[in-house]
């Protein structure tokens, strides 16, 4: 099978980018559509952007992972400028009262007319799985831990680790270098690492389309994203535009990518003959129930694109570890 070879040159820089952050990009980024096995380098560095392969990962054995992974991405208001533009317009800002709104966070009028204490994002559907460092939080702080949602759906959670231990396997085969790397890290605490993974933590994220961002927090800079799907669309290209790249990331690819370059994806859409058949699939098998009032991005869709991103957080490290 071949593995194509690409040597882009850097068309934008990091400050021109920044002037972006939070926004939505299309189609139009895109110079290089990459729909096919490929390395991407960068040719002025020769440092390794990505690699990418199409229908590696079997998603449906031994479990079917959309089941496993389709009540984890739960409504975050926290997301940073991946969560996108404000938009008081919106069903979900609508109902509320924006106050000191500034690009991709805003605060908000409480019902008794009281600002609300924080900024926050644009509500989506995002969650981590998986492990957390020690942070602080209300009255304290909170320990190393499995995430919030692992615990409530560990069940879930344990039939993923084989699926998640074939994405490791297929990153240590794409780049091994960013591979050991993590690997040698995560292994000084084990008692944090997801299955024989390097992985400590998973991103969760459905219907979500991702505003310009870079990642932070995980170690080493590379992560690796693939998608479940049920239903049909178009769109959610996963871009990285100072290179003018755009991948078709669809159910079964992997990718492993620089997530310290911004990235960002388009939009996600579908045709009435879409929308047709998705509904029927819908009411067939009823993917999750919600209310479509609250307004949440991308709720009351038929379909779910559902995104895994699995990293290395970096303070893992600081965890005790057992013996």
């Amino acid at each position: 099978m071949t593995i194509h070879r690409l040597d882009l040159r850097r068309l934008v820089s990091d400050d021109d980018l920044k002037t972006l952050k939070g926004s939505f990009l299309d189609d139009g980024w895109v110079l290089h559509y990459l729909d096919k096995d490929v390395d991407v380098f960068d040719k002025d560095t020769g440092e390794k952007v990505l690699s990418f392969r199409k229908r590696r990962l079997d998603t449906r054995y031994p479990d079917n992972q959309i089941n496993n992974f389709k009540k984890l991405a739960k409504a975050s208001r926290g997301r940073g400028p991946s969560a996108g533009p404000i938009d008081p317009e919106s069903a979900y800002w609508k109902k509320r009262t924006l106050i000191k709104t500034k690009k991709f966070t805003t605060g908000y009028l409480k019902p008794d007319g009281t600002p609300s204490k924080m900024s926050v994002n644009n509500q989506v559907f995002s969650t981590t799985i998986g492990y957390f460092n020690e942070i602080k939080g209300l009255g304290g702080k909170l320990p190393c831990r499995l995430s919030h949602y692992t615990q409530e759906f560990f069940q879930e959670y344990q039939r993923s680790i084989p699926f998640l231990e074939d994405i490791s396997r297929w990153y240590r085969h794409t780049w091994r270098d960013a591979y050991q790397y993590q690997m040698y890290r995560a292994q000084k605490t084990p008692t944090y690492r997801i299955g024989k993974t390097p992985f400590s933590t998973v991103t969760v994220n459905r219907n979500f389309r991702t505003g310009l961002h870079k990642d932070s927090g995980d170690f080493g800079g590379v992560a690796c994203l693939t998608v479940l799907e049920h239903g049909d669309y178009h769109g959610g290209i996963f871009l990285l535009p100072a290179f003018g790249i755009g991948i078709n990331l669809r159910e079964g690819d992997i990718l492993c990518a620089n997530v310290h370059e911004y990235h960002a994806n388009t939009e996600i859409w579908t045709t009435p003959l879409q929308d047709e058949m998705n509904s029927q699939l819908q009411l067939k098998s009823p993917l999750i129930q919600e209310n479509k009032d609250v307004g949440t991005a991308g709720i009351g869709m038929d379909y779910s694109r559902i995104s895994l991103v699995c990293y290395l957080r970096e303070k893992m490290i600081d965890c005790p570890t057992t013996t």
